[in-house]
């Protein structure tokens, strides 16, 4: 397992709040380390995936306003091809098994909440190996996976 520190956590918040800060304003804003120290701190910490480093798509910017998760109840010997073929469609932007009443979720993003009908029943619904589908409309996300934040109890001292 990673051992990660109070440096690390700084460096990586910094990162979190502006992807394109360089080492040295990194630096900087941490205080008491070199440049050459946050560069290999930053490298160790992309190469053991403690972090990654991109680009994070506004899909509202785009025009697509429609946030909707959808439930997979499939066929028991289909979950995995169900959710392998769901991660391959573009509209979709999160795929998961699960264990409970549904077998795989995932979450779409359209334009309107006619796109997200149409994909549901004619593209979920129809794929083999689902035998039924359960949506529910997103109207408002208050935190997401890109804005989480490393918790006190996982940072060594």
């Amino acid at each position: 397992m990673y051992k990660i520190d109070k440096t690390d956590v700084q460096i990586i918040n910094l990162l979190m709040d502006d992807g394109r800060m360089n080492a040295s304003e990194v630096a900087r804003a941490v205080g008491n380390i070199s440049e050459r120290a946050v560069r290999y701190r930053i490298d160790r910490m992309v190469e053991n995936d403690i972090i990654k480093i991109s680009a994070v798509v506004n899909p509202k910017a785009l025009g697509i306003n429609v946030v909707a998760d959808v439930w997979l109840a499939c066929d028991a010997d289909a979950i995995m091809d169900v959710a392998r073929r769901m991660a391959e469609l573009p509209n979709i932007s999160y795929v998961a098994c699960s264990i409970g009443e549904t077998d795989v979720s995932v979450q779409i993003l359209a334009r309107d909440t006619a796109e997200v009908y149409r994909f549901v029943t004619e593209v979920i619904g129809k794929s083999p190996g689902v035998r039924k589908t359960t949506t529910s409309i997103v109207p408002l996300v208050l935190k997401d996976v890109y804005q989480w934040r490393i918790p006190q109890g996982v940072v060594e001292e």
